[in-house]
């Protein structure tokens, strides 16, 4: 029988990751190495103080005075580093470089007062899979097709063209714990960053942002960044009370992404609180844990149906990837879907709507979330203070026949040759 045991079926990483979204995490991480850091950063827009990480505020706010004070330079020298004018020997910019970032020192209007330091270019992190040999063809290079990545990363590389900005983009397996060092090193190499998913804990984040600022993507707000995502929550339940209103579902169960993904540990929540809500019975836990993959649905389908477990009367996937697996399987042993269970995802990737039977889902403005991120880290660099540190985009839930909701049909042509 599959478990629904409230106890047992929370993921042992949803108590940590619900409890990193209060803010209160100690600052103390060892996925960045110290030297790498300077002690402080994160600064006012529009003055010249610095906070520090412990949050309190310096009794006066920095000048240049303080950085040629640090630096054991002329007052002159300094201004002549940090606008770009004349040429100062080497000696005395790297000393001056050295006080500003051991001070958490910018100046009002910072990206264009250092126009000269701007490297343009914004480093994209992204988790996947480590490699997994598999012997089924069908699923052989599914790891690779990171389709909802591929559609946010469009969305941040089209608006930075636009502000003449390249990325420079690159991935930590989903496994790598301790990815600190590596990252550290695209710091250097960028103006800012942007992070999908679980990157890092929002303690090293907190760390991250004392060298560039940083915007997350279905991670998690800390004081130093700002996160970016649509609304889990409400595309969520707005799903699972249709699946039991409409379609009276009186068992549902939800398919994870990766144990640790702050979207999906949320999502788990409301799949579980929106059924206690109708008296209806929702199936969670390690076994069902699909890695955001189509691999990894067929994977806990095909376990499911050869331990013998009977089904849910529906499966909500964390995203569609993973609901393109679970049909597969479904069909391969011979199931109908909606008939015998319902299956949901959750973005709206394109290839959705095109599934057979077409995917009922959640529609993220996918590419929207990229552009947004890419516009808040470019204020950011250019010295400006976020308003909100959590921002989030609407969702809505889209019908088709997957659910047993009839589908608009395709519009039919007259054929002329």
């Amino acid at each position: 029988m599959v478990s629904d045991d409230a106890t047992s079926d929370r993921s042992v990483f949803e108590d940590e990751v619900l409890a990193d979204a209060d803010l209160t995490d100690a600052v103390s991480d060892d996925s960045l190495p110290d030297e790498s850091l300077p002690d402080e950063a994160a600064f006012e827009h529009g003055g010249l103080e610095s906070i520090g990480l412990n949050g309190a505020r310096p009794q006066a706010p920095l000048t240049i005075y303080d950085v040629a004070r640090r630096a054991g330079v002329s007052i002159a020298s300094v201004s002549r580093v940090l606008n770009g004018h004349a040429t100062p020997r080497p000696e005395t910019r790297d000393r001056v470089l050295r006080a500003v970032a051991e001070l958490g020192f910018v100046p009002d209007g910072a990206a264009r007062a250092l126009s000269s330091r701007l490297k343009e270019i914004i480093a994209v992190v992204y988790r996947r899979a480590s490699f997994q040999p598999t012997d089924d063809p069908v699923f052989e290079d599914e790891a690779e097709n990171l389709a909802f990545v591929d559609v946010v990363n469009r969305g941040i590389e089209a608006v930075a063209q636009r502000r003449g900005f390249d990325l420079l983009i690159s991935s930590v397996e989903v496994d790598d714990h301790a990815p600190g060092p590596r990252i550290a090193n695209l710091a250097g190499k960028s103006d800012g960053m942007l992070l999908h998913d679980r990157v890092l804990t929002p303690s090293g984040i907190v760390r991250l942002a004392d060298r560039v600022p940083v915007v997350t993507l279905a991670g998690t707000p800390t004081r130093a960044s700002v996160n970016i995502s649509g609304d889990n929550a409400r595309g969520m339940r707005d799903l699972i009370t249709h699946l039991i209103e409409v379609h009276e579902c009186r068992s549902i169960a939800y398919l994870s992404g990766h144990a640790d993904s702050p979207d999906s540990v949320l999502r788990s929540r409301v799949v579980r609180e929106t059924a206690a809500q109708y008296g209806a019975k929702a199936v969670t836990g390690p076994q069902w844990t699909g890695e955001y993959s189509a691999a990894g649905g067929a994977r806990v389908i095909r376990a499911l149906l050869d331990s013998g477990s009977p089904l849910p009367d529906a499966i909500a996937c964390a995203n569609d990837q993973t609901a393109l697996g679970v049909i597969y399987a479904l069909h391969e042993r011979g199931y109908r879907i909606p008939d015998d269970v319902a299956v949901t995802g959750f973005d709206d990737i394109p290839v959705a709507r095109h599934l057979v039977p077409p995917l009922t889902t959640v529609r993220q403005p996918i590419q929207d979330l990229g552009a947004m991120a890419f516009d808040v880290l470019y204020s950011m660099i250019n010295g400006e203070r976020p308003a909100e540190r959590q921002l989030v985009l609407p969702v809505q839930v889209v019908v088709r026949s997957s659910c047993g909701c009839p589908t608009e049909p395709l519009p039919s042509y007259t054929r002329t040759a």
